[in-house]
């Protein structure tokens, strides 16, 4: 069975959640929701991100300037070495759960361990 990140909103085995409580991460080519809002601009895109209205998409390259949310989605996708530093910065950024989806390979060469 595949799961992408866009499934752990959904309704499933784990919680629900509100949509203003989900940060996505991508590692590589942005979610196709974060290319549409950027060609707003940068301050309208932000400004979402700030407002907590709904699920925000970002690249991981942002993750910095991203604020914690109760659940955390990282989608690896790419970018090994975004991958890295954004997981690290997510672990911080989820409040109460964070998730990891991509290639199992990957993931585990990324976080170093077995998933």
């Amino acid at each position: 069975m595949r799961i992408t990140a866009d499934d752990q909103q959904r309704p499933g085995p784990l919680p629900r959640s509100a949509p203003g409580d989900i940060l996505v991460l991508t590692t590589g080519d942005p979610h196709p929701w974060a290319a549409h809002e950027l060609s707003f601009g940068e301050e309208s895109y932000w400004a979402q991100h700030d407002a907590r209205d709904d699920v925000f998409y970002a690249s991981a390259a942002s993750v910095e300037r991203a604020a914690g949310r109760p659940v955390v989605i990282v989608a690896v996708n790419g970018g090994d070495d975004a991958a890295v530093g954004a997981l690290s910065v997510a672990r911080e950024r989820a409040g109460a759960l964070l998730i990891v989806c991509g290639d199992p390979q990957r993931v585990n060469s990324v976080l170093g361990a077995g998933v």
